[in-house]
């Protein structure tokens, strides 16, 4: 029968190292967190990716953290073993023999191919934030103001603003200790910009650093607690910072929304692997901070959960949470250990040494597996740490003993969900294990939309065509610009029967060509206001723009055709679930509902699988105690056979030899006969009990099919694809859509 564990929402592992069962641990248990500690070369980062396969192989998404690369290697990933897979990986000459050593591996731990097809399916992506490597990070998008909700809870918003602050201080190399004077300044600068303006960039944060929009902090005035050359050294360090070609790779590629970041259009979980093992110190604790208090922000937005929603995983945590100092990034670390469970999402921080981890924290994981350890210290500091919770008979010399001389790929399981400690040798991972990754490695892994080459314009100008509209620059680029019209507008939809009032920004954009009339259905629609400048770049080149936009009248007569198009065109998405009474928010995307509605149907199918496993498991209990006294009765008519046999035995050999010498000796061989016959019936009770073993056997394995089928017929009720989403609309009043902005954009050909 099909491994029924894949079913029952857990995590294969390994195998115990003394009986040799599979070492199952429910996802659900990953909520109280997990560490896992073992020294280089005791098989870490094969637990950790076995791991996360298995969050992939039950749509769990996964957020990864690798200063040092490794974990990039779940995307070599095969789905039939096939050599040529491997050729990209290992060169031609070993393709072939990795293949089928690969294929042998997992198959020799109760996997095959079908698994590992899978796997295959879920989307991982490979970010290099500061790089282009892979896939490259908007950083400015880190910068944006947390959500209202969080900024009016002062002791998470606190947290946030210090760890914001402390990251920015350390990414330019000034002192980040929070009584530093520096840091003070910016707590308050970032603050006013964050309750005043929302989100902001590095130009504005270096602008407000020379011209801060207050005149005190606290009760010092501006000048007394960081004069005019304290903030002047400050802004230099972060415009020579951002006046770096290096830098310009922090301001490009995809934000750090997790919506997107763990889930595809149709609600699939997503592995999103951040690779930072090419960034200095000062850039690693810059962007980790950011990402675990944008990470907090994303889960503080989930509602709560018992099921396991999302794992964070943190390869080599060295630095980052230590016991003693406070980087920026110990916070929000320590933030998520606390609060992380109430919301489903489980952490796992991987080290080499104990004495990585605050001790703070350690209180808060539920789970440990070591692996071999080689200073005494890491090992005294273990057996401390698990002294409590071991049986008082248990021998800490024996442990101590046993944690010095551990095998490659065998670690002790604690657990509090688990009632002693257990040894198990990791399983074979899916994915091939290359080891860290090369910045080229990256690149091949990373699929790429080349940027069509730039293109001559022969009307170009040097001067701007005359409009009487105003004229706008995108990232101050020059070479030859192309206009395109830019329309930005705001529109407010209301639905008193369903008590929704919303106000809508959105921006169109339609690319303008000389001879061609203006087609606003044909214009690219965006809710995500771009930032935009007036002044021209100097040595730019324009292109003609249409005759219609020279005309005095061109502002009025587009905002009237624009209002026009939005009101025929414009309508407020609604989705709805039926089966489970479920409901879009007013601006919810399709994606984020799709993955609610995934969420319930997954909360109810392991209500479903809970319920089914109680009632089975009785059935189970029972069964197994039958086995257990067939068994015993087995082993008593075998040992009965095998006494009465010698006995017999024993007794034939007496009365022969009676016979033999002349004794009289005809009672003693009836006794034999009797005894002879005695044995038959004995074998044949031992066959009756071999029987019965074979029937509660039979017995068994029906009852495992009638739970499979039973969890098959659960799945088919809660698959997504048979709960569909419907959509509804609902239109605006045309004196409810406002013309914000209209402009020509000019933008690189």
């Amino acid at each position: 029968m099909k491994h029924l564990y894949e079913k029952l929402e857990l995590f294969y592992l390994g195998k115990a190292a003394a009986t040799g069962e599979l070492t199952l641990l429910k996802n659900s248990d990953f909520t109280t967190h997990a560490a896992i500690i073992g020294m280089t070369g005791s098989g870490k980062t094969g637990l950790g990716i076995a791991l996360i396969e298995e969050a992939m192989l039950d749509n769990i998404p996964t957020l990864i953290i690798d200063p040092k690369g490794d974990m990039g290697n779940l995307c070599y990933r095969s789905a039939a073993f096939d050599a040529a897979d491997f050729v990209p990986w290992v060169g031609e000459e070993r393709a072939e023999t990795t293949a089928q050593s690969w294929k042998k591996g997992i198959e020799s731990w109760h996997q095959d191919s079908e698994r590992a097809a899978r796997l295959k399916q879920v989307d991982v992506t490979l970010y290099t934030p500061g790089s282009n490597a892979g896939v490259s990070i908007d950083i400015l998008s880190t910068l944006r103001a947390p959500d209202a909700d969080l900024m009016q809870e002062a002791d998470l918003y606190a947290s946030v603003l210090s760890s914001t602050v402390a990251s920015l201080l350390s990414l330019v190399g000034e002192e980040s200790d929070a009584h530093a004077k520096s840091f003070g300044f910016l707590s308050a600068l970032i603050d006013h910009l964050w309750r005043h303006g929302g989100s902001f960039d590095f130009a504005h944060l270096i602008g407000a650093i020379l011209l801060p929009p207050f005149e005190r902090v606290g009760v010092l005035s501006l000048d007394q607690f960081f004069n005019q050359n304290e903030r002047t050294r400050l802004a230099n360090r972060f415009n020579s910072l951002i006046a770096s070609p290096a830098f310009g790779a922090w301001l490009k590629g995809a934000s750090l929304d997790f919506d997107t970041l763990f889930f595809d259009t149709k609600g699939n979980a997503r592995c999103a692997v951040f690779n930072i093992a090419h960034l200095g110190d000062g850039e690693r604790m810059f962007f980790v901070t950011l990402l675990l208090e944008r990470f907090i922000g994303w889960m503080r937005a989930q509602s709560g959960s018992e099921r396991l929603r999302a794992m964070l995983y943190m390869d080599e945590i060295y630095g980052y949470f230590p016991p003693s100092a406070n980087p920026p990034s110990k916070t929000p670390m320590l933030t998520l250990l606390k609060q992380a469970r109430a919301f489903g999402v489980g952490i796992v921080l991987s080290t080499q040494n104990p004495v990585d981890l605050d001790y703070k924290g350690l209180s808060n994981i539920g789970t440990w597996f070591i692996g071999r350890l080689q200073t005494p210290q890491d090992i005294d500091r273990i057996i401390e740490g698990l002294r409590g919770k071991m049986d008082e008979d248990e021998d800490a010399q024996a442990l101590r003993q046993k944690l010095s001389t551990l095998e490659k790929r065998h670690f002790i399981l604690k657990s509090v969900h688990r009632p002693s400690l257990e040894l198990f040798e990791t399983r074979w991972v899916l994915s091939y294990l290359k080891g860290p990754l090369t910045r080229e490695e990256i690149r091949t892994l990373t699929p790429r939309t080349e940027r069509p080459a730039a293109i001559t314009h022969p009307k170009a100008s040097s001067q701007p065509p005359r409009t009487a509209l105003e004229q706008l620059f995108e990232n101050g680029e020059e070479g030859d610009l192309t206009p395109h019209l830019l329309i930005q507008a705001e529109i407010r939809t209301i639905d008193a029967a369903k008590a929704i009032d919303i106000t809508e920004s959105l921006q169109l954009e339609l690319p303008l060509y000389e001879d061609e009339p203006l087609d606003l259905h044909q214009a690219r629609r965006s809710t995500q206001v771009i930032h935009l400048q007036t002044q021209a770049p100097q040595s730019a080149r324009y292109t003609p723009l249409p005759i219609a936009l020279s005309q005095a009248d061109a502002p009025k007569r587009l905002s009237d055709e624009a209002i026009d198009h939005l009101y025929n065109t414009h309508t407020l998405e609604r989705f709805v679930q039926k089966q489970l009474r479920l409901e879009s928010e007013p601006l919810e995307p399709l994606e984020r509902f799709t993955r609610r509605v995934r969420e319930a149907l997954s909360a109810r199918k392991s209500e479903a699988l809970k319920s089914l496993k109680g009632r089975y498991q009785s059935r189970f209990d029972q069964m197994q105690a039958q086995m257990e006294r067939a068994r015993e009765k087995l082993a008593k008519e075998q040992l009965d056979v095998q006494t009465k046999t010698a006995d017999t035995l024993i007794s034939g050999a007496m009365a022969l030899m009676g016979a033999f010498f002349g004794q009289k000796s005809s009672s003693k061989i009836a006794t034999t006969l009797s005894k002879g016959t005695r044995i038959v019936k004995e074998r044949q009770d031992v066959g009756s009990a071999e029987a019965q073993i074979e029937r509660l056997q039979a017995d068994d394995e029906a009852l495992r099919e009638e739970l499979e089928a039973a969890i098959a017929a659960s799945e088919a009720d809660f698959a997504p694809e048979n709960h569909p989403i419907e959509t509804r609309a609902i239109r605006p009043k045309k004196r409810d859509i406002r013309i914000v902005r209209i402009g020509v954009l000019w933008k690189v050909a």
